[in-house]
Order: structure tokens, then sequence, then C-alpha cells
């Protein structure tokens, strides 16, 4: 393991868990990709592009929760920004999205 951070760095980290409410094709991207929007509760909309295409149909996506990174700085990709990083298990050019196993309020802290 290369790259140790301590603890106070993974404070630093904002993961939180969000509902995604809108899922559209982002036929811009340069890998297939979905452009996301995320209830994230009191702390509001947030919109992401996640390259989930291969595991996960858009109408699957719609009322599930997820966990994401909330206060990375915006990415312009193409015409799109991101505000948030959607967080999953990484298995080639497939990604399992992480999840509660249960139903958790929007802006839930995961730590």
């Amino acid at each position: 393991m290369d790259n140790i951070i301590t603890f106070e760095d993974f404070t630093k980290v904002d993961l939180r868990v969000g509902t995604i409410i809108e899922v559209n094709d982002f036929p811009e991207a340069r890998q297939p990709a979905y452009q996301l929007t995320i209830d994230f509760g009191g702390l509001g909309l947030k919109k992401s592009s996640a390259q989930i295409t291969t595991l996960y149909k858009k109408e699957e996506l719609l009322n599930r929760q997820i966990v994401a990174v909330i206060n990375f700085p915006k990415k312009q990709i193409g015409k799109f920004m991101s505000e948030c990083l959607v967080l999953g298990a990484v298995d080639g050019k497939d990604v399992i999205l992480l999840n509660p196993s249960n139903q958790v309020e929007n802006g839930q802290i995961v730590s």
C-alpha cells in the first residue's frame, strides 16, 4: 500500500448517502456514462457523471440510494458539471455501486 493517509486526512472526505432521482444518458462522455441527479436531503441536489452503464439500466437506478463524496471541487465533463463522486467497487469496466443495506435519511454521514 503506497498511499497511506492519516485519520485527519480521512475526516476531510465528506461521504454522504443520497437517492438518485433522475438518470439521463450522457452521449457526449468519452466512456459510456449516465448523468445523475442525486438528492442529499438538507444538503440539496447534486449532479454526477457515473460510468455505471454496464451493470445498471436507467430505470434500475431511480430511487436507489448511493454513497458519494460531496466535497470535491466541481468538475467539468464536456458540457456537464459534475458536483459529487458516486462510489463503487471497480471490477474491470464494471462498477458496483456502494449503498447502505437499509434505507437511511438522505444526507446521512458515512464514516
